[in-house]
């Protein structure tokens, strides 16, 4: 399955990097195509609308979108997590650690 990782990345240590990677490495070691925004490139526009054109993109071509914790108190992710209902594309919610 090809999938999408999405979540809060703005105002976030590292841009909450680490937990997209995270993310990915768990997906690609169940054997999943992982498409995974915090391996990007920067836009050469450097903005946010930018990193969203780019992250867009990516997310179409998948089977499902990953939604990492806190993911509603991004708008990115909430942009993604709503484009990707819209579109039909199942969603998985990342289950918090204890």
């Amino acid at each position: 399955m090809r999938i999408y990782v999405a979540g809060p990345m703005t105002g976030h240590p590292e841009f909450n990097y680490p937990a997209f990677h995270a993310a990915a490495a768990e997906l690609r070691a169940a054997g999943h195509h992982v498409e995974n925004p915090a391996e990007n490139p920067d836009p050469a526009c450097k903005s946010w609308a930018g990193y969203m054109r780019m992250a867009i993109a990516q997310l179409v071509t998948c089977d499902a979108i990953y939604l990492l914790h806190g993911w509603r108190a991004s708008r990115g992710a909430r942009i993604e997590h709503d484009l990707a209902c819209a579109l039909g594309i199942d969603r998985q919610f990342e289950t918090p650690k204890q």
